[in-house]
C-alpha cells in the first residue's frame, strides 16, 4: 500500500477515560470486527486485563476504511493509562505520527493526561483532542476544553466530542484522523529498516516478533538479520493484526505488522532492535529506545524448590513480552533458590505476580518491595543497590542516597491541606500550587520514592474521595539520614525481612513490624524471639509464647514429686527444641512489612 494511504496513531489517555472502548467501536465501525464478535474491552486479551478491567499491554491493529473513494489503512495502538505502563505508552509513540488525546467530558484533565500529552508532544506527534463520554447525565464540556488550552497548551477549538460507549461521534473521529494526521514517509526500495516495538512467545511457533517498517519492504520468505542480536533468520510468516493475526505477503514504509522467524532463545530478540534484510543491509540502526530504569525491586521464590527451572524459563518469557522487567537469580538462607526482580511501581510487580501464577501455575513466595538506593562509600566508590541485604557496615558508608521523584497532584481545590498534610509526613519538599479552574488545582512536591510507592495512591483517594490523580517521574539521588532494619527471629537474621528505612521512623517502624509478624507467625513447640535491629542495637522486640501440653493431666492425686519431674522432663525437652527447631515463616509474614509500613 502507498504511504499516502496509511495512518498510524496511538489512543493515550489517563487510566478509565475510555481508550479501549474507543478502540473497540474503531473495530466495529470500519467493520474489522462484527456486531457478533463485539463486546467490551476486545483488545484487552490478558487474563489479568479482564480481571482488573484495565490496560497493561499496548495492543497494535490495523484496519481498513474507506473515505472519499480512497481505502486508507489505518494502524492504531491501543495504550495504557497507569503511571506503571508509562514505558508502554513511550515505545507505542516511537511507532506513530499522530495521537488521540481522550479526556474524560466530566473529570476532565488528569495527571496520566498532562504525563501522556507531553510525552506525546515530545515525540513531535500531531495531537487530536478527543473529549469522551459526551452521553453523560453530568458533564463540563466547555470546561474541559478550556483546561486543555490552558493546562496541555493545544488548541480545542477543533476537538472531536463523542461518546464511545454509544457509538456517537466515531464516523468524526475517523475523518480527523486520515485529514490531520500526517502520512508516514519513507521509501519503499531503500534497504530494509524495521523497529521491533514489541515481542511475546508463542509455544506453538516461537518468538512473534512486532515491528514498524520505517523504510524498504519486507516480503515473506526473506532472510532477515537483528542488527543489536546479530542474528539472522528465514521469515516464515509475516502479517498485521485485524484484530486477530492475518498473514500476508509484504509489509512497506508506515505499515505496522508481526514477523514469525522460527525463534526459539528468547535473548535474542531485543524491543528497540532494527530488522533489516541480510544481502542488503542498511548502514545504520533506527535509534531504538531509551533503557527503562527498574525503581522498586522485590525477590521472587518458587514454594515448591523443583519449580526454580520452571520459573527462570516463565520469567524469561515474561520479559520478552515486558521490556520494563528484569531479574537476575539470587538466594536466600531462608527461602533457597530464587530470582531478584526489577519493575517500574507496584501495580508492575503486582500483574507480573498475578501473570506468572495465572498464566504459568507457579506457586510464589515474594518478599516486601525496595527502591533503588545510592551509597557513598568511605573509600569513594559510589554503588547502587536494590537489596537491603547487601548494605555494608555502617561504618563503611560515608553517605547514603535515596531516590527522589517528583510528584503533581491534580485534585479538588478543597483538599489541598489534607493533601499537603499527607506529603509532610512523608517528607515531602512543597514545589508549587496552581489553580486550575474554581474548584481544582495543581499542588507539585519532591517526595521520597520509597514513601510514594507503597500506598500514597491508595491514600490519594481516599483523601480525596477518588477524585485526586497524581503522576511522578523520578529526578534523581539526595543524601538521607538511612538505616538498615535488621529483623530476628529466635536470634537469626532473616535477610528477607530486611528493610531499609529514615533514622527517625525507625523505631516506630521496627515495633510495628515485629508485632505484625508475631500475628502471621504461628505458635510453635517453643519460645520464638521477634526482634528488629539496627546493627548491633536491638531497637524492639516481641515474644511469641510456646505451644504447652499438659503432661500432668494424668496425675491425679498422689505425691506431687511425680509431677514435678514431669514437668522438669517437658522443661528439658523445650530448651532442647528451642536449639534445634526451626520456625516456619509464612508468606504472609514478608509481605506484612509492607502492612507494617502503613500502619507505621
Amino acid at each position: 500500500m502507498k504511504p499516502e494511504f496509511i495512518r498510524n496513531f496511538s489512543i493515550i489517555a489517563h487510566i478509565d477515560h475510555g481508550k479501549s472502548t474507543l478502540s473497540d467501536q474503531l473495530l466495529l465501525k470500519s467493520g474489522a470486527i462484527t456486531e457478533r464478535d463485539f463486546h467490551e474491552q476486545v483488545l484487552d486479551d490478558l487474563d489479568v486485563e479482564k480481571d482488573r478491567g484495565i490496560t497493561v499491554k499496548a495492543r497494535a491493529v490495523a484496519i481498513d476504511y474507506e473515505y472519499e473513494g480512497n481505502i486508507y489503512q489505518l494502524n492504531f495502538i491501543d495504550t495504557p493509562g497507569h503511571v506503571d505502563f508509562h514505558y508502554e505508552v513511550s515505545r507505542s509513540l516511537a511507532a506513530c505520527e499522530g495521537a488521540l488525546l481522550v479526556v474524560d467530558a466530566f473529570q476532565g484533565v488528569q495527571a496520566q493526561t498532562v504525563a501522556n500529552a507531553y510525552a506525546a508532544i515530545e515525540a513531535d506527534l500531531e495531537i487530536i483532542p478527543v473529549v469522551n463520554k459526551i452521553d453523560l447525565p453530568v458533564t463540563r464540556i466547555e470546561e474541559v476544553l478550556e483546561e486543555v488550552e490552558n493546562i496541555i497548551g493545544l488548541d480545542s477549538s477543533d476537538a472531536i466530542r463523542v461518546s464511545a460507549k454509544q457509538g456517537i461521534g466515531i464516523e468524526d473521529c475517523i475523518e480527523a484522523i486520515i485529514k490531520r494526521i500526517p502520512a508516514p514517509k519513507g521509501d519503499p526500495e531503500a534497504p530494509l529498516k524495521a523497529l521491533v516495538f514489541d515481542s511475546k512467545y508463542d509455544h506453538y511457533r516461537g518468538v512473534v516478533t512486532y515491528v514498524r517498517i520505517v523504510e524498504g519492504t519486507l516480503r515473506s520468505k526473506d532472510r532477515i538479520r537483528f542488527m543489536r542480536g546479530e542474528t539472522v533468520h528465514d521469515v516464515i510468516e509475516i502479517g498485521q493484526f485485524r484484530p486477530s493475526m492475518e498473514a500476508c505477503q509484504s509489509l512497506g514504509p508506515g505499515q505496522a505488522g508481526y514477523i514469525i522467524a522460527g525463534e526459539k532463545e528468547l535473548g535474542n530478540i531485543h524491543v528497540g532492535d532494527t530488522v533489516t534484510l541480510q544481502g542488503r543491509q542498511a548502514e545504520e540502526a533506527l535509534p531504538g529506545y531509551k533503557q527503562p530504569k527498574q525503581m522498586v525491586f522485590c525477590g521472587m521464590y518458587p514454594i515448591d524448590a523443583t519449580d526454580f527451572e520452571k520459573l527462570r524459563y516463565e520469567l524469561d518469557r515474561m520479559a520478552l513480552n515486558d521490556a520494563s522487567f528484569s531479574f537476575i537469580p539470587e538466594t536466600s538462607d531462608a527461602l533457597g533458590f530464587g530470582f531478584r526482580c526489577g519493575f517500574l511501581g507496584m501495580l508492575h510487580m503486582e500483574i507480573i505476580q498475578q501473570r506468572l501464577e495465572q498464566e504459568a501455575d507457579v506457586g510464589l513466595i515474594q518478599t516486601a518491595p525496595n527502591v533503588t538506593y545510592e551509597l557513598k562509600l568511605n573509600s569513594g566508590e559510589v554503588i547502587k543497590l536494590d537489596n537491603p541485604a547487601d548494605v555494608p557496615e555502617s561504618g563503611n558508608i560515608d553517605e547514603f542516597r535515596e531516590p527522589i521523584a517528583k510528584v503533581t497532584f491534580i485534585l479538588p481545590a478543597d483538599k489541598i491541606g489534607a493533601v499537603m498534610q499527607l506529603c509532610a509526613d512523608r517528607r515531602g519538599i512543597y514545589f508549587n500550587t496552581e489553580f486550575l479552574g474554581t474548584d481544582r488545582a495543581q499542588l507539585v512536591y519532591e517526595l521520597p520514592l520509597a514513601e510514594i510507592i507503597y500506598d500514597m495512591h491508595d491514600k490519594l483517594k481516599s483523601i480525596t474521595r477518588g477524585y485526586g490523580t497524581m503522576d511522578y517521574e523520578v529526578i534523581g539521588f539526595r543524601p538521607a539520614d538511612l538505616v538498615k532494619l535488621d529483623i530476628l527471629v529466635k536470634g537469626t537474621l532473616v535477610e528477607a525481612l530486611a528493610t531499609i528505612v529514615h533514622r527517625d521512623s525507625s523505631e516506630r517502624r521496627g515495633r510495628a513490624l515485629v508485632k505484625k509478624l508475631k500475628e502471621e507467625i504461628h505458635k510453635h513447640q517453643f519460645e520464638v524471639a521477634l526482634q528488629a535491629a539496627i546493627g548491633s542495637r536491638v531497637i524492639a522486640r516481641e515474644t511469641i509464647s510456646a505451644l504447652r501440653k499438659n503432661v500432668t493431666a494424668k496425675c491425679y492425686g498422689g505425691d506431687i514429686s511425680r509431677k514435678r519431674k514431669l514437668l522438669e522432663k517437658q522443661k528439658k525437652g523445650k530448651k532442647r527444641m528451642k536449639q534445634f527447631g526451626e520456625v516456619e515463616i509464612p508468606q504472609k509474614a514478608f509481605l506484612s512489612i509492607l502492612e507494617a509500613g502503613k500502619d507505621g
